[in-house]
């Protein structure tokens, strides 16, 4: 009984997490202007945060895949995709290439502290980790990890925001 009870009060201090806004944190674009990661916004439409690192292949498999189907999934939901990278300073200046060289049309912010992945939760490289953030701002989905096909799920939960 004791496990249930913990496991209940786990799931209800999961689902207000669920619904929060994004944290302010300011982080960098690949051109080094700063954003404010409280007012990332879509016009309304869903947002997709990627937390990824050039150093991790699941998670460079799951943007390329996400990559393949992007424009598709553009048109069917509005989504807008933003990877932020962890990776740390020494390492930030392998992001903008790798990023190039890859042609991704994302929004690329660095969060070389990894000070925005630890107020989303995140704890330490835990990464892939993928959040959706509804037309009003509100973290409706999380997941971690990639398998390859995994991006359907991200798809699925897209349309389901859209309403399709």
């Amino acid at each position: 009984m004791k496990k249930i009870s913990l496991l209940i009060l786990a799931m209800l201090l999961a689902i207000p997490a669920l619904q929060a806004a994004l944290p302010s944190v300011m982080l960098q674009d690949m051109n080094g202007a700063t954003v404010d990661t409280s007012t990332l916004s879509n016009d309304g439409k869903p947002m997709l945060i990627s937390f990824w690192a050039t150093w991790c292949k699941p998670c460079k498999r799951e943007l390329k895949a996400i990559h393949e189907v992007y424009p598709d999934w553009v048109e069917d939901t509005g989504v807008k995709v933003v990877a932020v990278s962890i990776d740390e300073a020494q390492n930030a200046q392998k992001v903008k290439p790798f990023v190039d060289g890859q042609g991704w049309e994302y929004t690329v912010l660095l969060d070389t502290n990894q000070e925005f992945a630890r107020q989303m939760g995140i704890v330490g490289t835990e990464v892939p980790h993928a959040f959706i953030v509804d037309g009003q701002g509100n973290i409706v989905w999380s997941h971690k990890g990639y398998v390859d096909g995994g991006e359907e799920e991200i798809y699925d939960q897209l349309l389901k925001l859209a309403g399709k």
